[in-house]
């Protein structure tokens, strides 16, 4: 069973940045699909950026392109999002997924997605 735990949420000004970590652990060999989404209150979870690890190729939705960067490391099976310049409307739940085969962006349904981790809070004041 594959697990994640994502950290490095908190409460940040308008403009600032932060560094969200999902580590995971267990059986990773299926697993090729990396992702964040988030989830503010009362809104539908949405997909912020994905990961294929085969290829390392990244998506993002456009609402955080150029703002947002999402990184892998294998060796330590640690999935990253550097958050720039955040908005107030980036403050919501965000929360790491792990998937098997099939596409790979954020267009990719949850379903898809047979692992999320707990989620870490993101709150940006203006």
């Amino acid at each position: 069973q594959v697990q994640l735990a994502e950290s490095g949420g908190g409460s940040v000004q308008n403009g600032t940045s932060l560094r969200l970590s999902c580590a995971a652990s267990g059986p990773m060999y299926s697993i090729v699909c990396l992702a964040w989404f988030r989830q503010a209150p009362g809104q539908e979870r949405e997909g912020v950026a994905t990961l294929y690890t085969s290829s390392g190729a990244t998506t993002y939705a456009d609402s955080v392109k150029g703002r947002f960067t999402v990184s892998h490391d294998s060796a330590k099976n640690t999935l990253f999002l550097e958050m720039n310049n955040l908005k107030p409307d980036d403050s919501a739940m965000y929360i790491c997924a792990a998937g098997g085969g099939g596409y790979c962006t954020t267009q990719r349904p949850k379903s898809a997605f047979a692992y999320w981790g707990q989620g870490a809070q993101v709150t940006v004041s203006s």
